[in-house]
């Protein structure tokens, strides 16, 4: 399914007005598209409350616009999000008032949807507290999403960062272990402690970790490669490190 399929399968919203009523009443936004030059006193009143609601914006030819829809869209497309987005600062409490050991995913660059969602779903199912993705430069929440995640987008909490750094700086001063999955490495990752409150970093094939986030990982490890690919797919990769996560926390779920 290309993307522009993709996109036609989800909730859209079009307009100024449209959009500013869908953000007053609190419907989840995905993400914008801003016909480019367009101005306006009304268009200058929606763009403080996209910035304040941290949703991502584009600003994009018409003709794109006139791709997604065939509508009066006034210069304005927005999708709104199958699911409803938590904030990391409110679930990592609960999960330690209820004497569990915090397990955080981070997701870093991870684009492809289908990764995304096969990440998602197997998340769910190595019982990992929530999934943490940035803002801008994610893989979009659509059917695409849904599809390869097996209904797990709807069961595990996904915290939409709009500053993953903070986040990540958040989650280790709340005594996480930031742990990073990257190639360059020294340790393999099943000689790596992964017990305790955890927060785990995965990046994308092509470009993997950013280097900021890199620095702020208390802990490195890779996956050891014993052919000659140099590495797997991320997904896959995210797979192996969450269930070693499973295994040395040893399995304390009912099965």
């Amino acid at each position: 399914m290309s993307k522009t399929e993709n996109e036609a399968t989800q909730e859209m919203v079009y307009g100024i007005r449209p959009l500013m009523e869908a953000l007053t009443s609190d419907k989840e936004i995905e993400k914008v598209f801003l016909q480019k030059g367009v101005g306006g006193k009304t268009f200058h009143e929606l763009l403080p409350m996209l910035r304040e609601r941290e949703i991502p914006y584009q600003t994009v030819p018409i003709e794109k616009l006139n791709r997604i829809t065939r509508k009066n869209h006034q210069g304005v497309i927005a999708y709104i999000s199958p699911i409803t987005f938590y904030r990391i600062e409110q679930l990592l409490p609960g999960i330690y008032e209820a004497g569990r050991s915090p397990f955080i995913l981070i997701l870093d660059k991870i684009t492809d949807v289908r990764n995304f969602g096969a990440i998602l779903r197997t998340a769910e199912s190595a019982g990992v507290d929530a999934v943490l993705v940035p803002s801008k430069g994610g893989a979009q929440l659509n059917s695409g999403t849904i599809k390869s995640s097996a209904g797990a987008i709807y069961k595990i909490p996904i915290c939409r960062e709009h500053n993953l750094k903070e986040a990540i700086l958040f989650l280790k001063n709340s005594g996480l272990r930031i742990t990073a999955v990257t190639e360059k490495a020294e340790k393999v990752h099943f000689d790596e402690e992964l017990t305790g409150p955890l927060a785990l970093i995965m990046g994308s094939e092509g470009e993997g970790i950013s280097g900021e986030y890199l620095k702020l990982a208390d802990v490195k490890v890779r996956i050891p490669m014993l052919g000659t690919i140099a590495s797997l797919n991320v997904s896959v990769a995210t797979a192996v490190l969450l269930y070693e996560v499973v295994r040395q926390r040893g399995l304390k779920k009912k099965m």
